[in-house]
């Protein structure tokens, strides 16, 4: 077994190292990205599960009581417990933080789905970087030496391959998986805007 992760450890620095600079960003850029995909997917999953019904939630906002958090776990929930822990008492009051509660969980939403955008977006551009400075390599070779070395015109046209190859890897993925959290964000803001109108008429 330890053989052979070693032999995959040096796969993978052997392909790190062909890519030539330009491959630390691209790996950097895929840990962060796949970091905050793993926080949003965990994050919706919990808002999707045990979620409570308008009519549930409706009759703990006239009794006044906070849900079980044992029981329940949604975005009704959430907004729910939250508005319960602030309630005023006076209706004109309570519809003004049943609101703000609301806007503040739909913001939470948002959370990260720019950045990993941003993130999907940047892979192909450094994957671009990679290819032009290989090929930057590869035309000083043949200034120097003419063809008379093609290991050093290899080394130039794999960095630029293997950095293209990289960029789309890490990109692609991306561009669906930010495509998919846009679509859960929207699913869980309309399920929290229902439940707000609802609530609202129950004040």
């Amino acid at each position: 077994m330890l053989s052979f992760l070693d032999a995959r450890y040096r796969d993978v620095a052997d392909y790190l190292a062909a890519g030539g600079p330009v491959m630390l960003p691209l790996a950097l850029v895929s840990l962060a990205m796949w970091l905050l995909i793993a926080d949003r997917l965990m994050y919706f999953r919990r808002l999707h599960r045990k979620n409570m019904s308008r009519r549930e939630a409706a009759d703990h906002i006239r009794r006044n009581r906070r849900p079980d958090p044992a029981r329940y776990q949604g975005v009704v929930f959430s907004l729910v417990d939250r508005f319960l822990q602030r309630r005023g008492g006076k209706p004109e009051i309570d519809r003004f933080i049943l609101e703000e509660t609301a806007m503040t969980i739909d913001h939470r939403l948002d959370d990260h789905l720019n950045t990993i955008k941003v993130l999907s977006r940047l892979a192909p551009l450094l994957g671009l970087l990679g290819t032009v400075t290989g090929m930057i390599d590869t035309f000083e070779v043949l200034t120097l030496f003419g063809t008379g070395n093609p290991n050093g015109m290899a080394s130039g046209i794999s960095e630029a391959l293997i950095t293209t190859e990289t960029g789309l890897v890490v990109a692609i993925p991306g561009f669906y998986m930010q495509s998919f959290l846009d679509r859960r964000a929207r699913n869980l803001k309309q399920t929290l805007r229902n439940a707000g109108f609802h609530l609202r008429r129950t004040l």
